[in-house]
């Protein structure tokens, strides 16, 4: 009998790593009838995160802290339905994250009227943006699993031109990255901005307000807004204000200063220029949650990341009954910068027949002592 026990220890002492994988299971349907999966990527350090092909939505992501004990750090719902009434919680937005003044672009001459769901203006794509689509789903196991998500927006959709085929690629890497490629092709001219839109907490889900989360970002200069949250096409340095971040800071320390943007907010939602030449991998943000040892660096190719914080009075009750309250996650969208179309000095989201749309943004993690 003690042998036995000895054995069975012995076992635990040196069990086996956690083995790198991705598996799928259904997860219901729409109310159109199209069968709806979730896929979970686990690498072999125990990492893990599930994705449903409905709206690309990221539901779940477990990350250790610094005793090796995980939490799932991003908002999110336990039910399908549950993300069918709008939710932004990882969702991939698209066709244009952020918002497009008046709903209106000129491209090549011709004005295309869109869709507006923020007041006069379109907001992440209009009403049914890609978070209500179901895509095409391809798992690729190996070390780093992938999940590739692909469908086609149509033209005239939410008032955007062209045929857009539009493929993202999720996947957990074995030194604990979530890699998110975009890639896109359309047969008319138009623009493209997507991003994910994930609500992190980095003690957990719901474990309370996200404010002693020190946050660095890598950007000297932000894009203002009106009093609509509108772009205005100016740039401001950062230098001497409630958004400088160029050293880290508290999210709590000067979320309720005297800045009119952060007044008007209130709070953080703003894009923030990110340092270095578009198009590369490059570090864009860095995120250490004192408690717990979480870090997270954020790299993307993308020119701007947006800083947002929820403002909900009423708590929101999220997977396994978790509340979600006011200031309770906050948000690192990369992109390209609100109302772009519109603003001609801003960089460009147009994309012509011919070229491929290609960004990538990376969620690394790891723990500081």
């Amino acid at each position: 009998m003690m042998k036995k026990i000895a054995l069975a220890l012995a076992c635990l002492c040196f069990a086996a790593p956690a083995e790198a994988k991705i598996e799928k299971a259904p997860w219901g349907e729409t109310a159109d009838h199209q069968k709806v999966d979730i896929y979970t990527l686990t690498n072999a350090r125990g990492m893990s995160a599930r994705i449903t092909n409905y709206g690309a939505f990221l539901v779940s992501l477990n990350v250790p802290d610094r005793k090796g004990k995980f939490a799932d750090v991003v908002l999110g719902y336990d039910k399908l339905e549950d993300y069918t009434h709008g939710t932004t919680y990882g969702a991939v937005i698209g066709r244009f994250a952020n918002r497009i003044g008046g709903a209106q672009f000129t491209l090549d001459g011709k004005t295309y009227h869109l869709k507006a769901n923020a007041g006069p203006n379109n907001i992440h794509g209009g009403p049914v943006g890609f978070s209500y689509h179901v895509y095409n789903a391809t798992m690729l196991d190996g070390k780093s699993p992938s999940l590739i998500l692909q469908m086609i927006s149509p033209d005239g959709d939410q008032g955007f031109p062209g045929n857009l085929n539009f493929t993202v690629i999720y996947t957990l890497t074995a030194n604990n990255s979530l890699r998110i490629d975009y890639r896109a092709t359309t047969d008319k001219p138009t623009v493209l901005n997507p991003t994910n839109h994930s609500y992190f907490n980095l003690k957990g889900a719901g474990k309370g307000d996200v404010l002693g989360h020190r946050v660095q970002i890598l950007s000297d200069a932000v894009t203002p807004t009106d009093a609509n949250h509108m772009a205005t096409g100016e740039v401001m340095k950062v230098a001497g204000t409630g958004f400088d971040f160029t050293k880290p800071k508290a999210l709590g320390k000067d979320i309720n200063g005297p800045d009119p943007a952060i007044v008007a907010t209130p709070g953080y939602d703003i894009n923030f220029i990110v340092r270095g030449k578009p198009g590369l991998l490059r570090p864009a943000a860095h995120v250490v949650e004192p408690e717990s040892g979480r870090v997270m660096d954020v790299w993307t190719t993308q020119p701007g990341i947006q800083l947002y914080l929820p403002n909900n009075d009423k708590p929101l009750t999220g997977k396994g009954g978790a509340q979600y309250i006011k200031r309770g996650a906050f948000c690192l969208e990369t992109q390209h910068f609100a109302n772009a179309p519109n603003i001609p000095a801003f960089p460009t989201t147009e994309l012509k027949p011919g070229q491929i749309f290609y960004q990538v943004t990376s969620f690394k993690f790891s723990t500081a002592k």
